[in-house]
């Protein structure tokens, strides 16, 4: 009678991995890219992007598939893209900060890889640096901190000056100008 348990117990053990591995899912995951210009304008960021999901062990079209769309310059085309990524049901939307907000309007669940955003807390996106909570997080460029360090450095740099320009986007939903 041990004899049969033992054959048993060693057969259930030797399906085990192929029952697992029937169980998988035979799709492989798919980022939504969304670049905010056109893919000529992306083209450098675009081979860098797949160049490192290679060194992480990914293949483009086996392993990961990416869905690239371009908003072409058109920030209200961002609305348009999300809605289209979630109606395919991407594992998660890589994308700028200026298209973090529209993309959260479409989806709260799909997660938001940002590359870069001015102020990401300031603009809502996130909670905080540390905890962002939410669906996004990302790369953020903490420029409004650094604004009176690089004024002193001009100074130090250019003790003459007498006056400055400078050029931002009042458009931008960050608090970055105000």
């Amino acid at each position: 009678m041990r004899r049969r348990t033992f054959i048993t117990l060693l057969g259930g053990v030797a399906a085990s991995p192929l029952a697992a591995r029937a169980q998988q899912s035979s799709k492989p995951p798919t980022i939504g890219f969304l670049g905010a210009s056109t893919p000529s304008g992306w083209s450098r960021w675009t081979a860098a992007f797949v160049q490192r999901l290679h060194e992480l062990g990914w293949t483009e079209g086996r392993t990961v598939m990416v869905e690239y769309r371009w908003a072409e310059g058109r920030s209200e085309r961002y609305t348009d893209i999300a809605a289209e990524f979630v109606r395919l049901k991407v594992d998660v939307i890589v994308t700028v900060g200026s298209a973090v907000a529209a993309t959260q309007r479409v989806t709260s669940t799909i997660p938001i890889v940002f590359a870069i955003a001015v102020d990401p807390v300031g603009s809502g996106m996130v909670k905080s640096l540390v905890r962002p909570g939410g669906n996004a997080t990302g790369i953020a460029v903490q420029s409004t901190e650094l604004a009176g360090k690089r004024l002193e450095i001009f100074r130090e740099a250019l003790p003459n000056m007498g006056r400055m320009a400078i050029m931002g986007d009042i458009a931008m939903p960050a608090r970055y100008w105000r």
